[in-house]
């Protein structure tokens, strides 16, 4: 069974970069670990940070605008030409980590066969792997109207700003039902240190459950940042993911 991981957020607050620095420290902690990384952000902006351009998604399977890299082969049933189908859009990052794009996704309340072959297709392909992130859009809403899954942690990115602590309750209080009674919490991302009070301050009047902070890194460039996983092994064995045996 996999271990599920979904960052939320606005967008601008740094979950990608997250995403990131918890994949780089998944290879470090577990290298024989499969991994698939699952973009349902609607910017699929995990995909660019790679410098991938993935036009393939779950959506073209459900649209039928797909560009298949292969022959579609013929006497499959619909369940397992969407199971196929998503074979062919898996794009592998290296030998251990894949990444799949959803895009947009169709409504629960859509009685469509095809809603329920994708979240049967989506829930079969996620238990291959032994860890998968979910790079999520805003809250968990979106992520269960494609599949319906637990997530074992739902880690909500908020920057160190009244606004934006405001949002991440908010993201908090929408998330909660979809958790399954299952970890959630907040990351306050790009904090400077002299800002650490009045954070924490800021913190206690939202009543939000923290896990961690993570210091602003002025050098990060390219959605990589050192700095980043460093912060997050600090409070990693709060969360409840894989943990290294000592």
């Amino acid at each position: 069974m996999a271990f599920k991981l979904a960052v939320t957020g606005k967008s601008g607050s740094g979950k990608t970069t997250v995403v990131k620095a918890f994949l780089n420290i998944f290879r470090e902690y577990f290298p024989e670990k499969s991994i698939l990384l699952f973009d349902n952000d609607l910017t699929s902006e995990l995909g660019h940070s790679f410098g991938l351009d993935i036009r393939n998604t779950i959506y073209g399977i459900r649209s039928g605008k797909h560009e298949y890299k292969t022959g579609i082969p013929e006497g499959m049933s619909k369940q397992e030409f969407v199971e196929w189908a998503m074979e062919d859009i898996l794009v592998s990052l290296d030998d251990n980590v894949d990444i799949i794009v959803s895009w947009f996704v169709g409504s629960k309340d859509c009685r469509c066969p095809i809603t329920e072959q994708i979240n049967d297709a989506v829930l079969k392909l996620i238990d291959r792997y032994d860890i998968v992130i979910f790079d999520c859009e805003f809250d968990l809403k979106y992520l269960n109207q494609l599949v319906d899954t637990d997530i074992d942690t739902t880690l909500i990115i908020a920057n160190p700003t009244d606004e934006s602590a405001h949002l991440a309750k908010r993201i908090e209080e929408f998330s909660a039902k979809y958790a399954a009674g299952n970890q959630l919490g907040v990351i306050i991302n790009k904090v400077e240190n002299n800002d650490l009070e009045s954070v924490y301050e800021m913190l206690k009047r939202y009543d939000l459950d923290v896990f961690g902070v993570i210091p602003t890194d002025h050098s990060i460039s390219d959605k990589s940042s050192q700095m980043v996983q460093d912060a997050i092994k600090q409070f990693y064995f709060r969360l409840n993911l894989p943990q290294v045996r000592e």
